[in-house]
């Protein structure tokens, strides 16, 4: 092999070699961007009558996050009033009917005709001072906890003390035993209704009590108690912990806690909602 011919197929490896690493670090950067992309968070902007509030939407509770954006893109916020509002507790609002309502209209119950699955990420997301979380109706007629289309809360909260905390605890203990208890019931329904329809007194005891070891049960299994991050924050910032793991929390504000004050700090009336009408003039998708 001649020389030249020799020299010019080395250059042309080490082209190739190198176009290789190009394209092996160009690929690498896009996959890179991609995922920072991915774990990007949506930020919203609230444009309120007494100031900005920016929140956050996390990406792990994807179809909150949609819906919000979805109705923000609509316009479905701009001109509503936050028609609750309850000190050291939270902002309510998102209530579609509040837009033109006088000031004896009684609001809380609108919302866009559809509701939306729980999204518990529990404990990593949990309603500390300045959580953004789904309102929904109670228990009674909603065991799935779905959440509204629309309202939405911002938790505003107090500060507890870590004895506060303990007992708390205890009391959070005893509702996760009776939604499992709720639950085994519930899946028992038939067996439940043939026992008294028979009339079969000593059967449904025998079934009570080994429901309720198959509640003491679970629950040991999977104990009921507050993460590091949890006593962190509620003894220092606040929070509502009795609502957690009953309320989706789907995001959080990260600018315009001031203006949630202002807010929170209103003079309200009957129902809990402002004496003089605070609304978000206009929702928008920040980058």
């Amino acid at each position: 092999m001649k020389k030249s011919l020799f020299l010019s197929l080395l250059m042309a490896a080490f082209t190739l070699m190198s176009c290789s690493a190009n394209n092996a670090e160009g690929n690498a950067e896009a996959a890179n961007k991609s995922k920072a992309d991915n774990n990007k968070m949506t930020k919203v902007e609230l444009e309120t009558s007494l100031g900005k509030i920016v929140v956050e939407l996390y990406n792990e509770t994807p179809q909150h996050r949609d819906n919000f954006i979805k109705l923000v893109k609509e316009g479905y916020y701009d001109g509503v009033l936050f028609h609750r509002v309850i000190k050291d507790f939270m902002i309510q609002t998102g209530d579609g009917n509040s837009k033109t309502a006088g000031p004896d209209t009684s609001l809380g119950d609108g919302d866009p005709g559809y509701t939306i699955p729980a999204e518990f990420v529990y404990p990593k997301y949990f309603h500390k001072r300045g959580a953004l979380a789904a309102a929904r109706t109670g228990d009674q007629v909603n065991p799935e906890r779905r959440s509204s289309g629309s309202q939405f809360y911002i938790v505003t909260g107090k500060i507890y003390s870590s004895d506060e905390l303990q007992m708390m605890t205890k009391r959070l203990s005893d509702v996760q035993k009776q939604d499992i208890f709720r639950r085994l019931i519930t899946e028992n329904t038939d067996k439940i209704n043939e026992l008294q329809k028979a009339q079969d007194t000593a059967g449904i005891q025998a079934l009570q009590n080994e429901l309720i070891q198959k509640t003491e049960a679970e629950a040991a299994q999977n104990p009921f108690t507050l993460t590091d991050e949890q006593l962190n924050a509620y003894t220092s910032i606040g929070g509502t912990p009795h609502l957690d793991g009953q309320y989706t929390v789907f995001g959080e504000v990260v600018e315009g806690m001031d203006v949630v004050d202002k807010i929170q700090n209103t003079t309200t009336g009957r129902m809990d909602r402002p004496t003089v009408d605070i609304r978000i003039i206009k929702a928008r998708i920040v980058k």
